[in-house]
C-alpha cells in the first residue's frame, strides 16, 4: 500500500471523492462518526424527488419512482451481502434496532446479554424493558485490551441461557471495533438470536452478514455511509422470518387485515417498515449505498482508518491531551480528553476556525468513560475524502486550545 502521507489531496481517487463532495470545499469535516457529507449524487437524488412531489403530489412521485425505490434495497443488500427480501428501510438505526427488540416477547426473567461497550440508546432500551417486564440484562467481561471477549459471551450464554444476544459492533464513544464475527459463531452453535447495531460500521468497514451470522443487523445512511438524516434499514435472517418475527406494533405496510380480527404478514423484512416515510430519503439511501460499492468500502474504510492512526499519533505527542481509544482493532473515530476542558468547548472553538468535531459525553458510554476517568472528549471522526493536513489542521487547532486552556 502507497505510505498514507503520499495519498493526500494530490492522489486521483481523494481528489475525485473531493470534487464529488461539494461541502469539502467549506469545512475541514471530521464528525462523520455524526453526519457525514453526502456526496453531489446522493444531495441531487434527494432534491430531484422533492421536486417531483412538489409538481407531482407525494403520492403520485412515490408511484412514479417504484424503480429506483426497488434498487433502492438492491443496493443496500449488495452492501451487506443479503438478499433484498430480508432489508426494511426505516426511519433512523434506533427504530430499526428498536423493532427488533420488539419482535421478542420478553417475559420476567429473560436475559438479554450484551457489552459493556454497547450504545446509550440501547442500553437505555434494556433498561427499559427491565423495568417494565421484569427483562434481566447481562454485560460481558471485557478483554484486558479492550472490547468484549467472546469467552465470557459464550459462558455467560451456557450459564444464564439468554433469550437475546445483542452487541454494538463499533461504540459511539470510541474507535473500538468488537469482535462481533466470533460472537456471531458463538451465538449459531447455541441457538441463541443475535442482533447487531451496525450504526457506525456500516460504510466503514465491510460487512457480510452471512458471515457474522447475525439474525438482526440495524444502521443508518447519515453516518459512514453517506447518506442523509432520517433514514436507515434493518436487516432481518431468513431464519428470523420463519419463525413469523414482526414488530410489536406492526402497521399496514407490514400486514394486511384479512378479517375482523385477522392479519397475515407480508412475506419478507418489510414487514417492519411502516408505510408512511420519506420516499425522497429511501433514495438517498440508495444512491449512498451504491456510492459506497463504487468507492469499496474495503479501500475506503482502510484510508479512514489510517487517518485515524495518524491522528492519533500526533494528539498523543500534544502536551494536555489524552487519547482514550483502547481495543485490539481500531476504526476511523478518534476520541481525545483535553486536560481542563468541557469537550464541547472544544468542539465550538474548532467550529468557529471551520473545523467540524464533535463531543462525546459521560452520559453517552457511561461505563467506558468511568472506567477511563473521563467526564467528556472531543470525537474526531476521518473518512476516506479526508486528508493528512485536515488532520493536522484539526491537531494544530486542538494543540493551541489545550495551550491556551478553555477559558482563554
Amino acid at each position: 500500500m502507497t505510505p498514507l502521507r503520499s495519498r493526500g489531496a494530490t492522489d486521483p481517487r481523494v481528489k475525485q471523492w473531493r470534487r464529488d463532495t461539494p461541502g469539502c470545499r467549506q469545512r475541514v469535516h471530521l464528525n462523520n462518526a455524526g453526519a457525514a457529507l453526502m456526496p453531489a449524487s446522493v444531495l441531487d437524488t434527494v432534491v430531484a424527488h422533492l421536486e417531483r412531489e412538489s409538481t407531482l403530489g407525494g403520492y403520485e412521485a412515490a408511484d412514479a419512482a417504484s424503480e429506483p425505490v426497488a434498487r433502492t434495497y438492491v443496493s443496500v443488500a449488495e452492501l451487506i451481502g443479503a438478499r433484498p427480501r430480508n432489508v426494511a428501510v426505516v426511519e433512523n438505526a434506533t427504530v430499526a434496532f428498536a423493532s427488533a427488540l420488539s419482535a421478542f416477547d420478553f417475559r420476567r426473567g429473560d436475559v438479554i446479554l450484551t457489552s459493556r461497550n454497547d450504545y446509550v440508546s440501547n442500553q437505555i432500551m434494556y433498561l427499559s424493558l427491565a423495568r417494565r417486564l421484569g427483562v434481566e440484562m447481562v454485560r460481558a467481561e471485557d478483554l484486558p485490551e479492550g472490547g468484549v471477549d467472546p469467552a465470557s459471551v459464550r459462558a455467560l450464554i451456557q450459564r444464564r441461557r439468554p433469550r437475546l444476544v445483542a452487541v454494538t459492533h463499533v461504540p459511539t464513544n470510541s474507535g473500538l471495533v468488537q469482535p462481533v464475527e466470533a460472537i456471531g459463531e458463538i451465538c449459531e452453535a447455541a441457538g441463541v438470536p443475535y442482533l447487531i447495531d451496525a450504526c457506525q460500521s456500516v460504510g466503514q468497514i465491510r460487512l457480510d452478514v452471512p458471515r457474522l451470522k447475525c439474525d438482526f443487523l440495524s444502521a443508518t445512511a447519515r453516518k459512514f455511509l453517506r447518506g442523509p438524516r432520517g433514514v436507515g434499514f434493518l436487516y432481518v435472517s431468513d431464519r428470523m422470518l420463519a419463525t413469523g418475527a414482526h414488530p410489536l406494533l406492526v402497521d399496514m405496510r407490514g400486514a394486511e387485515w384479512t378479517a375482523a380480527d385477522e392479519y397475515t404478514l407480508v412475506d419478507g423484512a418489510r414487514r417492519f417498515e411502516n408505510w408512511e416515510f420519506a420516499y425522497a430519503l429511501h433514495l438517498g439511501l440508495g444512491e449512498a449505498a451504491r456510492y459506497a460499492l463504487g468507492v469499496d468500502i474495503g479501500e475506503g474504510g482502510r484510508r479512514a482508518a489510517e487517518l485515524a492512526a495518524y491522528a492519533r499519533e500526533r494528539l498523543h505527542a500534544v502536551d494536555g491531551v489524552r487519547v482514550l481509544d483502547r481495543g485490539p482493532s481500531l476504526c476511523a473515530i478518534v476520541t481525545a480528553e483535553v486536560a481542563k476542558c468541557d469537550a464541547r468547548a472544544v468542539v465550538a472553538r474548532l467550529r468557529e476556525r471551520g473545523i467540524n468535531a464533535n463531543a462525546s459525553l459521560r452520559g453517552y458510554a457511561v461505563l467506558d468513560m468511568d472506567a477511563k476517568h473521563a467526564a467528556s472528549a472531543v470525537r474526531l471522526s476521518p473518512h476516506y475524502y479526508n486528508t493528512t493536513e485536515e488532520i493536522d489542521t484539526a491537531v494544530d487547532a486542538i494543540a493551541e486550545i489545550a495551550r491556551a486552556g478553555c477559558a482563554g
